[in-house]
């Protein structure tokens, strides 16, 4: 069977399709002409129109029928099935078209390996295609190898063709230092053969900037400026440089310069107006009026607005904002989330729940339903908050255990022992192996004063676990702090020291059980180490204890005073100061 046959079949094939699905239509022919179908082409043709002129050349009989595979497969949707029947094709037959096609699927289908597997294979078979080249290359930037995407941008380069030199940043960032210089190295190499490349240099100032150069990134604007001084790029970098070393003073004006030249320019003007937002939120307000006075129904404007709004303490401003965008059905969750710190903020509490409770699964479904369950219970309502979590989990199954999880967090911050107790034994019922839900158990038994079921659920987690460091911690201290049962407790803090040494709170475990044996000097070094690395008040009450024992009175006092700044309701501090009879005020 001839090429030119099966491309004519599929020609009509895809005529007959109208189906519009995206992947036709961000389809083309490769420049080969060889084995690619260009659906999307056909299907915007009439039925009777002439087949473009192809050029016939002998075809292998067995990929006949896989191609007509991949092909039915695709008008399908069956795009997996697609995918790997083409790719698999691509590789036998060592086609630049069918490679190409391939690529052009697994990036429609946003699965990178196999788009760059097939770009390679196009680029081996047509290694002067710029195309080629370009999607190889930003596929390795946008994947984090930075250092072979900029072997084919030189090679584009070189060929006259335009490269996104600054894409290599995302990747430099995650580098190793040594690895950086290298490709710093080379893009300077490159930059002297080629100085007049404004998006060469551009990189070569943000990789300057990443390693901290501001300086040297500073003057590597000054080339673009000679050439264009109003280069938009560079003109936000030059700001953001200048802000980064503290020069306030004269950070805008290349920015208003160039504004005052392209006033249209949302782009520039949008750059300017979040830098504005470092130093002076007033302007930066009126910078997005401007923006929104053009786009008045841009939700991600409208959003930014809303939160210097909300920094400016203009509430009702930002409340009307965000409510716009509940109107413009844009950023819905984050609206909900905004409108119930802003509710909060203006004392609205019933308004401010009925916003968190809006919150879908995302980046803000946490925090909300923190907030939304300490309000509740600071207004007396824990039953109707434990009504509201059974109704979250039975909507969001696949979340079930965090819930139950942060149900218990909230019902233990807010002193609801006894309903926590009883939440998370209805949780084990239903997830029995959660390793969290247990710790969470152990820890409402010790506050009930049930050690022995707080010792039982902990001793669990380390017949699953020997080296769980936490719960090794957690047994540790329970020992040391309510019982005599001191080597005990010695033996499994020194354990989960072993395995997590830097730990600050089995530091603070490890002083406190040297307390507790007597041995002072120990513990104080623990202790003091523990609080460098976390000055929690707990932490802070142990070290205290352990001054004021030995005599250090004044030491002791000036601790639990910075503790007491920040934590002036700690129970554990208050009850510490309180035991040793000390009188604060006297002191």
């Amino acid at each position: 069977m001839r090429f030119a046959l099966l491309i004519t079949f599929l020609f009509l094939l895809s005529a007959c399709a109208t189906t519009g699905d995206p992947v036709g239509q961000a389809d083309s022919a490769s420049s080969s002409g060889d084995y690619a179908a260009a659906p999307s082409a056909a299907a915007d043709m009439a039925v009777d129109q002439e087949p473009p002129e192809l050029p016939e050349r002998a075809f292998p009989d067995e990929s006949v029928y896989p191609l007509l595979v991949a092909e039915f497969a695709l008008r399908r949707r069956e795009y997996d099935l697609a995918l790997n029947t083409y790719m698999q094709q691509a590789e036998e037959l060592q086609d630049a078209g069918v490679a190409a096609h391939t690529a052009r699927l697994a990036q429609f289908m946003r699965r990178d390996p196999a788009a760059i597997r097939a770009t390679e294979l196009w680029v081996r078979l047509e290694p002067e295609n710029l195309e080629a080249r370009l999607t190889l290359a930003n596929l390795l930037a946008r994947t984090g190898r930075p250092g072979q995407a900029l072997t084919h941008m030189e090679a584009i380069l070189r060929a006259g063709g335009l490269a996104n030199f600054t894409s290599l940043v995302r990747g430099f960032n995650s580098m190793d230092p040594s690895a950086q210089r290298v490709l710093l190295q080379r893009v300077e190499t490159l930059l002297a053969e080629f100085p007049d490349n404004t998006q060469l240099r551009l990189c070569s100032v943000l990789m300057l900037e990443s390693i901290g150069q501001q300086e040297e990134a500073l003057a590597e604007l000054q080339p673009i400026f000679d050439n264009d001084p109003h280069q938009v790029q560079a003109v936000v970098m030059d700001a953001k440089l200048r802000l980064d070393l503290g020069r306030r003073e004269r950070a805008f004006e290349r920015v208003t310069a160039a504004l005052d030249k392209q006033p249209e320019n949302t782009r520039l003007r949008l750059q300017y107006a979040r830098l504005l937002t470092q130093t002076d939120m007033a302007e930066a307000e009126r910078q997005f009026q401007i923006l929104l006075d053009a786009a008045p129904e841009d939700p991600d404007l409208l959003f930014s607005m809303a939160l210097i709004q909300r920094e400016m303490n203009d509430l009702e401003s930002a409340r009307e904002s965000l409510e716009r965008l509940l109107s413009l059905n844009a950023r819905t969750d984050e609206a909900h989330y905004y409108l119930g710190k802003t509710a909060e903020d203006q004392q609205r509490l019933d308004d401010a729940i009925m916003h968190y409770m809006e919150v879908q699964p995302g980046r803000d479904f946490g925090t909300a339903n923190d907030r939304l369950a300490q309000l509740m219970l600071a207004a007396g309502r824990s039953a109707e908050l434990g009504v509201y979590f059974d109704a979250l989990r039975a909507s969001y199954p696949n979340l079930a255990e965090q819930l139950y999880a942060l149900e218990v967090e909230k019902l233990m911050g807010g002193q609801h022992l006894a309903e926590a107790s009883a939440v998370v034994d209805r949780a084990l019922s239903e997830y029995p192996e959660s390793v969290s839900l247990r710790y969470s158990r152990s820890i409402v038994a010790e506050r009930l004063d049930n050690l022995a079921e707080a010792e039982a659920d902990l001793r669990r987690i380390l017949a699953n676990d020997p080296d769980n460091s936490t719960a090794l911690n957690a047994l540790g201290y329970l020992l040391a702090n309510r019982t005599e049962r001191y080597a005990e407790a010695e033996e499994l803090i020194a354990r989960a020291l072993e395995i997590n040494p830097e730990e600050p709170a089995i530091l603070d475990s490890w002083g406190w059980v040297k307390y507790r044996l007597g041995e002072y000097d120990e513990a104080l070094d623990y202790l003091q180490r523990a609080y460098r690395a976390f000055p929690d008040p707990e932490v802070a009450a142990h070290l205290g204890e352990v001054l004021w024992v030995m005599g250090r009175d004044e030491a002791a006092v000036a601790i639990w005073d910075q503790a007491l700044s920040t934590s002036p309701e700690h129970a554990i501090l208050l009850e510490t100061i309180q035991r040793l009879g000390v009188d604060l005020a006297d002191r």
